[in-house]
């Protein structure tokens, strides 16, 4: 059975402690577009390394606290 890479995020729980930021505050912040902070929030897309170092950056903490991946099973 294939294993499937699945990357996790905390940015609404980060966005949430930084004074309710906006999706749109972040975008501003790092460069992108709302929709794609939305996408990435909602873990229907994963961010380039570079945007998700500038995303972390933005919050002031480190990559590991804002992104995590967990390898599952494909069939599920």
């Amino acid at each position: 059975m294939a294993k499937k890479l699945q990357i996790k995020n905390n940015i609404r729980r980060f966005r949430f402690f930084a004074n309710e930021m906006t999706q749109k505050q972040l975008a501003e912040k790092v460069g992108a577009s709302r929709q794609t902070i939305v996408a990435i929030e909602a873990g229907k897309y994963s961010p380039s390394l570079e945007l998700a170092f500038r995303i972390a950056d933005a919050f002031g903490v480190e990559i590991g606290e804002v992104f995590s991946y967990e390898m599952s099973d494909k069939d599920k």
